[in-house]
């Protein structure tokens, strides 16, 4: 009896132990997973720094030299740090924000250059530096100070731990400028010997940018020289360069804490910022809420992956698509509005940085998923924009209209949000926005109308082609919009413009061609050319955008047969050594570029035409070769979430190729399993059977047990819940039924 009891006690403890075993497995936090890393280095354009998802802030380094490569303020080849700014731009080709640039410093380095403009900078080793959601941390060499940075949605916390110093200095810089960012007037007040208060006026991208702050800090200073233009001068201060330097002595490993509320309203929203969001100086707890706010949105997709490099990809992609589009109001909803005045959202967070030429086409159908209550404050967003400026946001930013990139796309992300559910906006007033934006005279729409194509501008870059397409893809979205209202005239006459990409198709050289006013094609026509005519693209990249008709795209090109064998060289047709590939062609499998976005659906259109193994095979390839876990892990610009969009969605194993459509075309999924947690409660899983490298092929398709034979699954079937069920073999399925959906057709 004796030796059983202590049998049966070995037994518990064994249990016990094993059952403790599996709980640390599953404490393990996904925020472990993510590499912020991913990007600082090639073209990628990302910023380690800390944020919130869609936060206001994004505090992180500054290298303080200029150039294509520190875009983000931060390349990863780069050896020193000028200090550390409050908003920067995730992934974009745009050199703007770097906004409030903060800077500790003492006796042990004074030396300065000019390729940061002589400002305070140190050396900083990557051994001594680390970053994930929420945080990021550095050791600045030359000082010897090592600096702690994290966030809330509005607020900016540092702690800096400080060596032994009688000379300890922090400096605040609002005349710090990097690319195409210039201030227009600072002003600076000295409060007390622990608060500051100011702003920061600037131009470049967006031209009128306004950020309002208030920074406390957790130890008040000696005393402090502030200064105009470089000359000491008194508290207030208002000129276009202004700085202040606090001045502190410090005992060793002392630990200072600085904290920056901001608003793009006024000094009052910045101080409810602060008050709300951080109210005491307790790095540690504004860190581990970040961190519990990321893990919570990580949280909403869990992935089975049994290469933990894949897994680190993936959640970082996940962590990247929720950088932008970041938030713009304050607590009392006011912001900077497009109109330059203050303005007031009510019963919604009012956001910007809308990227629309890249993001309508993986970001926000991802949002529509993971975050549709988030969605709903976006449309809210760019409805407010119309109702400032009178049309919908092309590419806004900070309350600015920047007209970067083509097309009115935030047609498609409305009227996706629409067909979705997701309703929670004047459906009127939104319509009346789509109709306005797509009958504009600007942007040579009226020309387009007229015509029904954008000509050539002989003396002017203008993207012609593309700019065609991507109206006639907005005009398809309009059509299905005013058939749901049951506005019969506005439906009819929009469907006729969808039609629009036909008037630039030449059947000569099979590619959409440059048309001249006069109805002519323009001559010495190279279709792998980079010219005026294509936006960031040539003509065989942007062939293909006819997302709302891959059918009267295949007919007109003479069949499936053709169009496959285009598909095929397209995905052969290597650059030659003597061709000169731009900037943004990156990411080169043949002609096809996965560092920019024309090219992202382009691998889909084999299901359209029954050949459903070649996306399997090439989504593979893409997923496996043009996304890595190392800084230059990117192969083109992030594009403020659609580049880490399309790898979420692709791993998941399927795809948005008409954005507004409602449908998902079937890729390769890479995932052996996922969950994902909607927030209506319900949660969609997502199996891949006898998935491997080498198992890329899908050989039949489940849904809720069900065979299906399609190459799709709708969001109404996502959004319901269920088990999706893919199993997978190493060779083509080539007898499979797979049929696609058409791509002209609303799926609700």
């Amino acid at each position: 009896m004796k030796k059983f009891g202590i049998i049966s006690l070995f037994c518990a403890v064994f249990l016990l132990s094993c059952q403790g075993s599996k709980d640390v497995v599953n404490q393990i936090k996904l925020i472990s997973f993510v590499n912020p890393f991913i990007g600082t280095d090639g073209p990628g354009n990302t910023y380690p720094g800390a944020t919130v998802p869609f936060g206001m802030v994004q505090l992180s380094p500054d290298i303080g030299i200029p150039g294509w490569d520190r875009i983000a303020g931060y390349f990863y080849q780069d050896s020193i740090i000028s200090g550390f700014s409050h908003m920067h731009l995730s992934g974009t080709g745009a050199g703007d924000l770097y906004d409030i640039l903060i800077m500790p410093t003492n006796s042990r380095f004074s030396k300065r250059i000019e390729a940061n403009n002589f400002k305070p900078f140190s050396r900083f080793s990557h051994e001594k530096e680390t970053a994930s959601p929420g945080y990021y941390a550095v050791d600045l060499l030359d000082y010897g100070i090592k600096a702690e940075l994290t966030a809330t949605e509005r607020t900016g916390v540092h702690r800096y731990t400080f060596p032994k110093d009688d000379k300890t200095q922090i400096h605040i810089d609002l005349g710090y400028a990097l690319n195409w960012d210039s201030p227009t007037e600072t002003y600076l007040k000295v409060v007390n010997n622990t608060t500051i208060e100011g702003y920061r006026k600037s131009t470049g991208w967006a031209k009128d940018q306004r950020v309002y702050f208030i920074i406390k800090v957790s130890k008040p200073f000696k005393d402090y020289q502030i200064f105009k233009n470089d000359t000491e001068t008194t508290s207030p201060v208002t000129d276009k360069n202004t700085k202040i330097i606090l001045n502190y002595a410090t005992s060793e490993n002392e630990q200072l804490v600085l904290k920056t509320g901001i608003s793009t309203a006024s000094i009052e929203g910045a101080y409810k910022s602060l008050n709300r969001e951080a109210p005491n100086f307790d790095f540690d707890v504004v860190k581990n809420e970040a961190e519990n706010k990321w893990e919570k949105q990580l949280s909403k997709i869990d992935i089975t992956i049994a290469d933990e490099t894949k897994k680190k990809i993936f959640y970082t992609m996940l962590y990247q698509s929720m950088l932008a589009p970041t938030l713009l109001s304050d607590h009392d909803g006011n912001y900077k509005g497009a109109n330059d005045q203050t303005m007031n959202a009510k019963g919604f967070d009012r956001y910007d940085t809308f990227s629309l030429w890249d993001t309508y086409r993986a970001a926000h159908p991802l949002y529509t998923i993971l975050h549709p209550d988030r969605v709903s404050d976006m449309v809210n967003s760019l409805l407010a924009h119309y109702k400032e400026t009178g049309l919908l946001p092309v590419w806004s930013m900070q309350g600015n209209e920047t007209n970067m990139m083509i097309g009115y796309h935030a047609v498609p992300v409305i009227v996706d949000a629409y067909f979705k559910g997701i309703k929670n906006f004047d459906t009127e007033l939104a319509y009346e926005a789509c109709i306005k934006s797509a009958t504009d005279h600007s942007r040579q729409i009226d020309v387009y109308m007229k015509l029904g194509y954008v000509p050539v501008d002989e003396n002017d870059e203008n993207w012609s082609v593309s700019k065609t397409l991507e109206y006639a893809y907005d005009d398809w979205c309009i059509a299905q919009f005013a058939q749901a209202l049951g506005k019969t005239e506005e439906y009819h006459a929009f469907l006729k413009r969808s039609e629009n990409w036909r008037n630039v198709y030449d059947s000569k050289s099979t590619f959409m061609r440059p048309k001249l006013t006069d109805g002519t094609f323009v001559k010495d026509f190279v279709p792998k050319e980079y010219s005026a005519y294509f936006c960031e693209s040539n003509a065989w990249q942007y062939f293909w955008s006819v997302q709302h008709d891959v059918e009267g795209l295949t007919e007109i090109v003479g069949g499936a047969e053709k169009l496959d064998k285009k598909l095929d060289l397209m995905f052969s047709l290597n650059p030659l050594p003597e061709d000169k590939l731009p900037i943004f062609s990156t990411g080169m499998i043949g002609q096809y570029a996965h560092g920019n976005e024309p090219s992202h659906h382009v691998a889909y259109l084999y299901d359209y035409i029954g050949k459903p193994w070649k996306t399997q095979k090439l989504v593979r390839e893409i997923l496996d070769t043009q996304y890595k876990n190392e800084p230059n892990g990117h192969c083109g610009n992030e594009d403020c979430g659609q580049m880490s969009s399309w790898y979420v969605f692709n791993a998941l194993g399927f795809y948005p190729v008409n954005p507004a459509q409602g449908i998902y075309a079937f890729g390769s999924p890479l995932v052996d399993a996922a969950v994902v947690h909607l927030e209506n409660g319900k949660k969609f899983n997502v199996k891949a059977l006898h998935n491997n490298a080498e198992n890329i092929y899908i050989q039949s398709v489940t849904l809720n047990g069900t065979i299906i034979n399609r190459n799709y699954i709708t969001h109404k079937e996502i959004m319901e819940g269920g088990t999706l069920v893919f199993s997978m073999g190493r060779s083509p399925n080539k007898e499979s039924n797979n049929t696609m959906a058409t791509s002209s057709k609303i799926y609700n």
